[in-house]
């Protein structure tokens, strides 16, 4: 979504999309559609389904790296709990937190690699420099002796080609991971409602649901979540599909 504008097409439930924010759209049959299935972690701290991970991920760096992210899930069932949206949005950025602390911490590993590295080449580098003066200054200046400490300096140079792809190139493209992820872990996540499934389809869908909760308590949801939301005219061909019967991502073509 390019402007943030909000028609009124689809009742919907959650954050509010900033102004100018881009948007990145998901359409599930359940919620649970969006985590990983074998994870057993309570589910504020569930992994997203590995899918469900690339798409956003990918979708995300495909946008302006200033610009403002809010997740949209298309869900084909009412609001089931008031509580629901705050968390999924909550399971969410969770997950990318702890993406973005992962990521870090390979960066601090990749460095600490690094300097080890370094220190390496470093004395590889002043080693062979040592060792072919000394066998140039042993063979008098023969050709012999030229050739052995040549070699010898191209093969400290080359033991310096690890830490200095460590530090001008393999740093950076970590580093922006975890900037992206710090992005998606603050951004707004809205559910909009799609389809006219029965009232009590969350009862199996949403994992922490009591299974004591009443209609009254669906229907009073349904209704704190009438606001609407509308779909992107740029991104709107762009969105994640999982079929009800059959886990299957497609994109649509609009």
């Amino acid at each position: 979504m390019g402007s943030g504008e909000v028609p009124h097409d689809e009742p919907s439930a959650g954050d509010s999309l900033p102004e100018n924010c881009r948007v990145i759209e998901i359409h599930v049959a359940e919620l649970k559609q969006l985590f990983n299935a074998i994870d057993p972690s309570p589910f504020r701290e569930k992994d997203l389904d590995p899918r469900a991970d690339e798409f956003i991920v990918s979708w995300a760096r495909d946008l302006p790296t200033n610009a403002t992210l809010a997740l949209l899930v298309y869900l084909d069932r009412p609001v089931g709990m008031q509580e629901e949206v705050a968390i999924l949005r909550d399971a969410i950025h969770e997950y990318f937190s702890q993406r973005a602390i992962a990521s870090r911490r390979r960066l601090r590993q990749l460095f600490r690699l690094g300097r080890t590295n370094l220190f390496i080449g470093i004395t590889c580098l002043a080693g062979s420099l040592l060792l072919g003066d000394a066998i140039a200054s042993a063979l008098h200046g023969s050709r012999a002796g030229e050739l052995l400490r040549e070699s010898l300096l191209i093969g400290g140079w080359v033991a310096m080609w690890r830490p200095m792809e460590v530090f001008l190139y393999d740093w950076w493209p970590i580093r922006s991971e975890a900037r992206l992820f710090d992005r998606l872990t603050v951004m707004p996540v809205r559910i909009a409602l799609t389809g006219d499934a029965a009232s009590e389809a969350w009862r199996w869908d949403w994992p922490i649901a009591s299974p004591t909760s009443t209609r009254a308590q669906a229907s009073r949801s349904g209704a704190t979540g009438a606001g609407s939301v509308g779909r992107s005219s740029q991104d709107r061909g762009r969105r994640m599909m999982f079929g009800p019967s059959r886990d299957r991502l497609r994109r649509d073509d609009v």
